[in-house]
C-alpha cells in the first residue's frame, strides 16, 4: 500500500478550479483488484467536487497493476475502498 500511497503523492494533480475555490478535502472510492491485478469498477462512493473526483478516478484507472489477492492458492478478485486527499497545504504547483 505505501508504493500506492507513493504514486498517488506523485501523479495527483490538484485541479485548477479546485484551487481558486480553495476545495479541500476528500474523495472516496470504490474498486476492485482483479486476478490479473487490474483496477476495475472504478467508482465515487463520496465526492468532493466535479474536479477532484475526476482527477483521483483518472489517476486510478491509469494505476500499475496490484498484487491479486491469494486464496486457496489462487488469484481472486477483492473489492476496495480508499479515500484519496486534497490539501491545498500539501499541494503541487
Amino acid at each position: 500500500m505505501s508504493k500506492f500511497y507513493q504514486y498517488l503523492a506523485k501523479e495527483i494533480k490538484y485541479p485548477e478550479v479546485a484551487k481558486k475555490e480553495k476545495i479541500q478535502g476528500r474523495v472516496f472510492l470504490s474498486f476492485v483488484v482483479e486476478k490479473d491485478g487490474q483496477l476495475a469498477d472504478i467508482a465515487v462512493i463520496r465526492s468532493l467536487s466535479k474536479e477532484t473526483d475526476t482527477e483521483a478516478v483518472r489517476v486510478f484507472k491509469n494505476s500499475p497493476k496490484w498484487y491479486p489477492a491469494i486464496q486457496d492458492g489462487k488469484p481472486v478478485r477483492v473489492k476496495y475502498n480508499m479515500a484519496v486527499s486534497f490539501d491545498l497545504a500539501n499541494k503541487k504547483s
